[in-house]
């Protein structure tokens, strides 16, 4: 019997499988502990499995390829299109199958343990900004309830709190006073948690493929190269830099019907922390370049769009240059200009 693809649908506890036998049509479907998933492929000779890219998709893609078999990842809002009926494990599975049927669904990459590491510091790094965020509004909130109005802005409240912390202390009660402090010492090691965050990406980045030399590129920092390098890995999960900008939501979504196409906002798909460190670097070379000489083409949409627009604009070419870095092992160069194809010393446009 020919079983050569399977979707697999992954959960804490119980996975569910679903197949099609190629030779008789036979539907199959198979559930599974965890602990019996990499014995049960183990016995098999090498198939494809196709799985979202959902939590610990990553591990078991590494686990399942080691073993011989080729293993696809899906974006799971692709595959929720093929959900029919009412939605359950099996559903889900024959969800995964039918969408592993369509070849122009892009594959996630599958990271390796180091990529998902990097990335792990990230988000935990985001975690506690957050974390920080909520304690300072907290404080805030419950100091406007005894008439004291901290300036906006974390570090412009915590700096007038500090000055006017006599004064603040004589309009509290006691209880408020300690309640205070304790949330001021939270906020203290909250910050050195994410400072520690920070030093050990810092030291990271030296260690990882082509850190480096995003770093080069203007408007990639520390936290953007890292995170850049561990999700991006050799580039080859992206057929062009336009794919990846795309992947990352930082192009024009659209609609159209009877032949009426409209632009409208950025698609906002992909992971949305790159996507918000891009533009965040995006932004500080537009700032910073009000001094110094800039392209020609930022300076032309300077003058015609809004300055959100004109920061994704530079924040889609920031990452199709990363990915051309990683993709082609390259380093940057910032009078760089590409060249277009020829064919026999002649461009193909004009050989058309």
């Amino acid at each position: 019997m020919d079983r050569t693809t399977y979707g697999l649908d992954l959960a804490k506890n119980v996975m569910q499988l679903h197949w099609v036998h190629a030779q008789t049509g036979e539907i199959g479907r198979k559930k599974l502990a965890r602990c019996k998933l990499a014995e049960y492929f183990a016995q098999l000779r090498p198939v494809r499995i196709v799985m979202e890219a959902c939590g610990s998709a990553h591990h078991w893609a590494r686990v399942l390829g080691a073993l011989g078999h080729q293993v696809e990842l899906l974006p799971a809002r692709q595959v929720r299109a093929f959900v029919r009926g009412n939605k359950d494990d099996a559903a889900d599975a024959r969800a995964i199958w039918l969408a592993a049927q369509h070849g122009d669904i892009r594959r996630v990459p599958i990271k390796s343990c180091e990529q998902q590491a990097v990335l792990s510091l990230h988000r935990m790094r985001t975690h506690w900004v957050s974390v920080r965020t909520a304690s300072v509004n907290a404080l805030r909130g419950l100091l406007y309830e005894f008439g004291v109005v901290l300036r906006g802005g974390r570090k412009a409240g915590l700096k007038a709190l500090a000055a006017q912390r006599a004064d603040i202390d004589a309009r509290l009660p006691a209880a408020m006073q300690r309640l205070v402090d304790g949330q001021l010492q939270t906020i203290e090691q909250l910050q050195a948690r994410i400072d520690a965050l920070e030093r050990e990406l810092a030291a990271l980045h030296k260690q990882l493929p082509k850190a480096a030399e995003l770093l080069a590129v203007p408007g990639i920092g520390v936290l953007g190269a890292t995170a850049l390098a561990a999700t991006l890995g050799d580039g080859r999960g992206w057929r062009s830099g336009r794919e990846f900008a795309a992947s990352l939501g930082l192009v024009p979504a659209h609609c159209g019907t009877g032949g009426k196409t409209r632009m409208g906002h950025i698609s906002r798909r992909g992971d949305p922390y790159l996507r918000t460190l891009l533009i965040h670097g995006a932004r500080a070379v537009i700032q910073h370049a009000e001094h110094k000489p800039k392209p020609k083409w930022l300076e032309q949409m300077q003058q015609r769009r809004p300055p959100n627009v004109v920061a994704v604009a530079l924040a889609n070419k920031i990452s199709r240059t990363a990915w051309a870095l990683v993709a082609h092992d390259r380093h940057y160069q910032r009078d760089w200009k590409s060249v277009p194809p020829t064919r026999s010393g002649v461009p193909l446009a004009a050989a058309a």
